[in-house]
């Protein structure tokens, strides 16, 4: 997105500084300055003395934010310029050494009216950059995607807009944006993103159904977590994360939804798809703690078939609950079983 040097210096030319030098007072604040210093570099095109402006400043995105001044101009000149300065700091090294100005740009673009797609493209560099956007962007960001969504614009149509300004959606924007969801309950917005992304080229991931499934244990809704499992192992081909394997079958466990544990064990299983000593163990204390000792061991003797020996007390549990219940039969398979895995 170039932009002719002359339109934006007669822009800023045209700019009122908000700021006057009054040579009557000689003390202005450490953010004054800042900005000031901002707002130079930017006149002068020399956005890469940006980032250290704002680490050498304890203050950097304090109120006013050290961008404020780019508010004077239109929206499409704002966007031009903001552009420019992300696309000069593609160069800095270590790559990190934006993250400030990073954080003060997505800041100020998120509490400006029309933020996007401007703010994804932010959002984008930033990720790139192998930097994390502060916690307080969750908020900021959801609620700026909200309020466009409430337009009644599709998914892929607001996530498409990044290509106006010159950039395209990938996995990593789309990610952020669904954990953003997540972490202010827009569970149910989540859901619809995480669907609607691929309709602008950006393929779920295990990344992306980590963060809704892993939203979904901590809501309890254990019939959608369960069928987005699925989901992305039937219809995407994906692997889910062991750890998101153990916190929706922890879940489950909690729950006391047995059935529903084992039968997901037993999909993951033909699917193809490895299942973790964690999982398998989590299932099996499940079924103990609510009397399925025949059901704990056959989850026991296929656990033990791919090389995990449940731990000692869970093993000792088993045998007496089969005992119990006159399963010497399987207590005797199951004992051999660990047997043979010992030698």
């Amino acid at each position: 997105m170039a932009i002719s040097v002359i339109k934006i210096r007669l822009s800023l030319l045209r700019f009122h500084d908000p700021f006057p030098r009054l040579s009557s007072i000689r003390l202005i604040s450490s953010v004054q300055t800042l900005e000031e210093s901002v707002r130079t570099a930017v006149e002068s095109k020399t956005y890469q003395q940006i980032p250290g402006l704002l680490i050498a400043s304890k203050e950097s995105c304090q109120n006013p934010n050290p961008f404020s001044f780019l508010s004077a101009f239109p929206l499409h000149l704002r966007t031009q310029i903001i552009d420019e300065i992300l696309q000069s700091f593609i160069y800095i090294r270590p790559r990190s050494h934006p993250q400030i100005a990073y954080s003060c740009l997505l800041s100020y673009t998120l509490q400006n009216p029309n933020p996007l797609p401007l703010a994804l493209a932010i959002v984008q560099r930033t990720l790139r950059a192998g930097c994390i956007p502060l916690p307080q962007t969750h908020l900021l960001l959801s609620s700026a995607w909200i309020n466009r969504r409430h337009q009644s614009q599709s998914v892929s149509s607001i996530l498409l807009e990044m290509q106006s300004i010159g950039y395209r959606p990938d996995n990593g924007t789309c990610n952020y944006l669904l954990s953003s969801l997540c972490a202010v309950d827009e569970l149910t917005e989540a859901v619809k993103v995480l669907t609607g992304m691929g309709g602008a080229g950006c393929v779920p991931d295990s990344q992306s159904y980590d963060a809704v499934i892993g939203a979904m244990c901590a809501a309890r809704r254990t019939k959608d977590m369960v069928e987005k499992m699925k989901e992305m192992v039937e219809k995407i081909g994906l692997a889910p994360r062991q750890e998101t394997l153990v916190k929706v079958v922890g879940t489950l466990r909690a729950g006391k939804k047995i059935s529903i544990a084992v039968d997901l064990i037993e999909f993951l299983e033909k699917a193809g798809f490895p299942v973790g000593f964690e999982s398998y163990q989590l299932v099996v204390e499940a079924c103990l703690e609510c009397g399925e000792y025949v059901l704990a061991g056959k989850i026991v003797m296929r656990m033990s078939g791919r090389g995990f020996i449940p731990y000692i007390r869970a093993r000792q549990k088993v045998f007496e609950g089969l005992a119990s219940v006159g399963q010497q039969e399987l207590a005797s398979a199951v004992r051999q079983k660990f047997i043979e895995l010992k030698s």
